[in-house]
């Protein structure tokens, strides 16, 4: 079993996500958050996810 190094201090609630790991951490490498336009935190989103739902 592959082993996951997760990001410190990241969280995810997005269960559907597949770097959503055990506990809400984010166990993917790095993270993309934007857009840059954002204004607050509404506004924002993370660019690294990728569904569960979508897997090949």
């Amino acid at each position: 079993m592959e082993e996951k190094n997760f990001i410190d201090g990241i969280t995810c609630d997005v269960a559907n996500c597949v770097y959503n790991c055990e506990n809400c951490r984010c166990g993917a490498a790095n993270i993309q958050v934007g857009p840059a336009y954002a204004d607050c935190c509404s506004q924002t989103c993370c660019g690294t996810f990728k569904s569960k739902d979508n897997l090949d």
